[in-house]
């Protein structure tokens, strides 16, 4: 849907993104699900410029959730291996094109070289004002609840938290809501995805598979979400 400019609402400044289908894309081509995972790496080097390229001021990618440890051992080896390659290979790039990555999840879960690794992108990137790129990596939503409880809990605070206060113990409190969530391979869920941040977001399912999403898919995504109304419960 393609709307004159005049009646389009702005753009969303935080897109989200469920990355699933590249084990279904590997099977259909006979190949390891590795290789389905290599080309969902070309599919995130596609989304982060489309979405730089839009104005888009914060991308999140759920990479690897929390429960994705129960995938086969050889599986979550080779991706750790290609979390190390990818993180390592593009902060350089990321540092010209003006961008910030950062990390949401149980990082401390990680293996300790993935940790450091990710330390050292984020303080790299830690100025830089361009696209702000959240990798969500051994990330659940609900853990990330628990875990701003139990931190709430163990602060001390006497009075009653709302909304705001208990919002600066999520993991990453300064980052805004998700606008739009996007989910590829054609479910329709969110897998225990930014439970808490989702609540106001708009949603959007491709039957693409991650590795064939190309920036006419986010195009038409931010189409359709410039195009709906956003009302947080009012008239």
């Amino acid at each position: 849907m393609n709307l004159p400019e005049g009646e389009k609402k702005p753009l969303p400044c935080h897109v989200a993104i469920i990355m699933d289908g590249n084990g279904r894309w590997a099977k259909k081509r006979g190949l390891p699900r590795i290789m389905g995972h290599h080309a969902g790496v070309r599919a995130v080097e596609r989304a982060v410029r489309a979405a730089r390229d839009a104005g888009i001021k914060t991308l999140s990618l759920y990479a690897f959730s929390s429960e994705n440890w129960k995938r086969p051992e050889k599986e979550v080896l080779g991706l750790m291996g290609l979390f190390r390659l990818i993180i390592r290979s593009k902060v350089d790039q990321l540092l010209l094109e003006g961008a910030r990555i950062r990390f949401a999840g149980k990082i401390d879960g990680l293996p300790s070289d993935v940790q450091d690794i990710i330390r050292e992108a984020e303080g790299k990137t830690a100025e830089q004002v361009g696209l702000q790129l959240v990798i969500c990596l051994n990330y659940g939503g609900r853990q990330e609840i628990l875990d701003a409880f139990n931190r709430a809990a163990a602060s001390g605070e006497a009075r009653p938290l709302d909304e705001k206060a208990f919002r600066k113990y999520l993991y990453l409190p300064d980052v805004p809501d998700p606008d739009l969530i996007i989910r590829t391979s054609g479910e329709m869920r969110l897998s225990n995805f930014w439970l808490w941040e989702s609540a106001y977001s708009e949603f959007y399912f491709t039957e693409k598979l991650w590795p064939d999403f190309g920036p006419e898919d986010l195009e038409k995504a931010l189409n359709i979400y410039q195009g709906r109304e956003r009302r947080y419960g009012s008239v």
